[in-house]
C-alpha cells in the first residue's frame, strides 16, 4: 500500500497556470518518478494557495515549505534537494520566504503531516476479511483476550471515558459515559445493538469496514458487552448491504468455532451472543428507538424520550446503542491505550474520522484522518481541488440531516465542538462539495422532499412541518415565492427542530436555517428578481403537473 510521507501543492490559479504551472507540475511528477519516490510523494495541483506573489508556489508538506516561483527547471534541484536528500532548497525559498505565516491554513499544522491515519480502517483492504486467521495475524482479538484476562468491566469503561472518543454517527456523545449509564442501570438481560442502518446518503464509511474488517465489529461488540453486563447483541445492518451481512454472517461463525463468541468465551464465565438484523429500506430506523421497534418486529417509528435506551431499550431492558465507526475504535484503544489515542485529532473531539467525498471535486471517495483538519484542507489536499477550476460555494456535511457550510467556514477545524459554536454540525460523515453552479434553494427543495417521504407521520411537527416547507421552498424555486415567507420558513425551522419527536424532523429544518443564515441574497433574488442565480431553477408563474 502506498505510504505518503510528503505532499507537494502546485498553485493552479489562471495567473499561475498563465506562467507554467502545468509545466511544473509535470515536470515535477516526472522528476519524483526518475528519483523513485512516486510511492511515497503526492503531487496535487490545487486552484488557489492565497497568494500571487511570487507564482507559481509548490509548497511541500509535512513541514509547509513554500518555493517561487518555480519555473521548470528549478523542478529537479527542488525534488533533489527537498524530497530525495530532505533538505530545504534554500535558492528557491528564498524569493518567498516571507509569505511563510500568510497562508494561514497551510502553515497552522506546520511540522504535521495531515495525512490519513488509520485506526478504524486499519485493516480494511490489507487483510482477508473472510479469514479470522488473517484477521488474527493483524493483532485481533488481542483486545478481547485482554479484557477478559486483565481488566474489570469497570477499568474497560474508565479506559474508554480517558481515551475522550465521543459517538461518531453524529451526535458525537461521550462514549464512556453511554457505557457507563448501560452498566448501571438495573434489570436484566442487557443488549448491545450496532447500528449499521447507514441510510444517510452520500455515506458509505460503515460498509467499508463491514465487507473489509468485520471482526473488527465483532471484536468491539463483545467488548462492549463485557463492559456493560450485556448477554446478547444485534447488528442492525442496512437490507441493501448483502455483501457486508454475507461477511457478518461468516465472521460470527468463525468467532463461535474460535471460542471469541458464544459460552464461556476465552474459558471465561463471561458469554455473549450476537445476531444479525436486516434493515428493511426505512431511513427513520437509523434512529435509535425506531430501530429497536423493528428489532422487535413492530413498525419502525421513534418512541418519545425519556425514557432512554439505557435504561428501557430493546424489549424495555437496558441497551447499548452504538455506530460502527463509534464501535471500530474500541479494540485500538484497548490495546495501546488512551493517552494513544488522545494523540490524534483535538483536545475536546480526539481520534480520527472517517469521511465520504463527494461532489465537484477532482477525487472522490473515503479517507479517514485526525479530527480537527479543515474543509479546506479536505478539498484542496484529498479532493484534489475543485473540478474545473471552478469556485467552492458551500459544503453539506453528513448527508442530508447535516449542515450547509459556507465558504466562509471551510477554515473551522472540523470536530465536535468547533462545528457547534459555529452553529453548525459535523453530521456522520459524509461531504458533498458543492461548486458556483449549485443552486442553495434546489438543494434545500431536494432535502426537504426527501425528508417529508422518509417522515413516519407519528407527530405532526414533522409530518405537516417537512411538507409545509417543502411546499414553500419548491414556490420559491419556480418564481412564485413572496418575502413573507421567509420568516415563516424560519418559524418551520424552528418548530422541526424544537417539537419534532426525534432526529429526522429535528434535523430536517436545518437546510432551511443554513441558507437563510448564509445565502439570504441568493434566495432572496429568486423572489425579488425571480432570477436563480446559478441558473438551475425554472423559474415560472405555475406549476408544471
Amino acid at each position: 500500500m502506498k505510504h505518503t510521507r510528503a505532499m507537494v501543492l502546485v498553485s493552479g490559479d489562471p495567473l499561475s497556470l498563465e506562467r507554467g504551472a502545468m509545466d511544473v507540475y509535470n515536470r515535477l511528477q516526472d522528476e519524483i518518478k526518475a528519483f523513485g519516490i512516486d510511492q511515497e510523494v503526492n503531487v496535487t495541483l490545487v486552484p488557489e494557495l492565497g497568494r500571487h506573489d511570487a507564482a507559481p508556489l509548490v509548497v511541500v508538506y509535512p513541514e509547509a515549505v513554500i518555493y517561487g516561483p518555480v519555473k521548470p527547471e528549478n523542478v529537479h534541484y527542488l525534488v533533489e534537494e527537498h524530497l530525495y536528500k530532505g533538505r530545504v532548497a534554500a535558492e528557491l525559498q528564498a524569493s518567498v520566504k516571507e509569505l511563510s505565516g500568510k497562508i494561514a491554513w497551510l502553515t497552522a499544522r506546520k511540522g504535521t503531516l495531515p495525512a490519513e491515519q488509520r485506526i478504524v480502517l486499519e485493516r480494511a483492504g490489507l487483510i482477508d476479511p473472510t479469514s479470522v486467521e488473517d484477521y488474527i495475524v493483524h493483532d485481533g482479538y488481542q483486545a478481547l483476550g485482554k479484557v477478559l484476562a486483565e481488566m474489570k468491566p469497570t477499568d474497560v469503561i474508565d479506559l474508554v471515558s480517558k481515551s475522550g472518543l465521543r459517538g461518531r454517527g453524529g451526535a458525537g456523545f461521550p462514549t464512556g459515559t453511554k457505557w457507563g449509564f448501560v452498566a448501571k442501570a438495573p434489570g436484566s438481560p442487557k443488549y448491545v445493538i450496532c447500528n449499521a442502518d447507514e441510510s444517510e446518503p452520500g455515506t458509505f464509511k460503515d460498509r467499508l469496514l463491514l465487507e473489509g474488517d468485520p471482526h473488527c465489529l465483532v471484536e468491539a461488540m463483545v467488548i462492549a458487552a463485557y463492559a456493560v453486563g450485556a448477554s446478547e447483541g444485534y447488528i442492525y445492518v442496512r437490507g441493501e448491504y448483502s455483501l457486508a451481512q454475507e461477511r457478518l454472517h461468516l465472521a460470527i461463525l468463525q468467532a463461535k468455532e474460535m471460542g471469541f463468541l458464544g459460552k464461556n468465551i476465552f474459558n471465561t464465565d463471561f458469554s455473549f451472543d450476537l445476531h444479525i438484523h436486516s434493515g428493511a429500506g426505512a431511513y427513520i430506523c437509523g434512529e435509535e428507538t425506531a430501530l429497536i421497534e423493528s428489532i422487535e418486529g413492530k413498525t419502525g417509528q421513534p418512541r418519545s424520550r425519556p425514557p432512554f435506551p439505557t435504561t428501557h431499550g430493546l424489549w424495555g431492558k437496558p441497551t447499548l446503542v452504538n455506530n460502527v465507526e463509534t464501535l471500530a475504535n474500541i479494540p485500538a484503544i484497548i490495546r495501546h491505550g488512551a493517552e494513544w489515542y488522545r494523540s490524534f485529532g483535538t483536545p475536546s473531539s480526539p481520534g480520527t474520522k472517517v469521511y465520504t467525498i463527494l461532489g465537484n471535486v477532482n477525487m472522490t471517495g473515503l479517507i479517514e484522518v485526525p479530527m480537527g483538519i479543515t474543509l479546506r484542507e479536505v478539498i484542496t489536499i484529498y479532493a484534489k481541488g475543485m473540478k474545473d477550476g471552478k469556485a467552492f460555494k458551500f459544503a453539506q456535511t453528513g448527508g442530508s440531516s447535516g449542515s450547509v457550510i459556507p465558504a466562509s467556514l471551510q477554515d473551522t477545524p472540523m470536530d465536535f465542538d468547533s462545528f457547534n459554536k459555529a452553529g453548525v454540525s459535523l453530521g456522520s460523515g459524509a461531504l458533498l462539495i458543492c461548486n458556483e453552479d449549485n443552486c442553495v434553494v434546489d438543494m434545500a427543495k431536494v432535502l426537504l422532499n426527501f425528508f417529508r417521504k422518509e417522515s413516519c407521520g407519528k407527530c405532526n411537527p414533522c409530518r405537516i412541518g417537512c411538507q409545509r416547507s417543502w411546499e414553500i421552498l419548491n414556490a420559491i424555486s419556480e418564481g412564485r415565492g413572496k418575502m413573507e415567507d421567509l420568516p415563516v420558513l424560519m418559524e418551520l425551522s424552528a418548530n422541526l427542530a424544537n417539537l419534532s419527536n426525534c432526529g429526522l424532523g429535528q434535523t430536517a429544518g436545518t437546510p432551511i436555517h443554513d441558507i437563510l443564515t448564509h445565502f439570504r441574497a441568493e434566495v432572496e433574488a429568486h423572489i425579488r428578481l425571480k432570477v436563480c442565480p446559478a441558473g438551475v431553477c425554472r423559474m415560472r408563474e405555475k406549476v408544471l403537473r
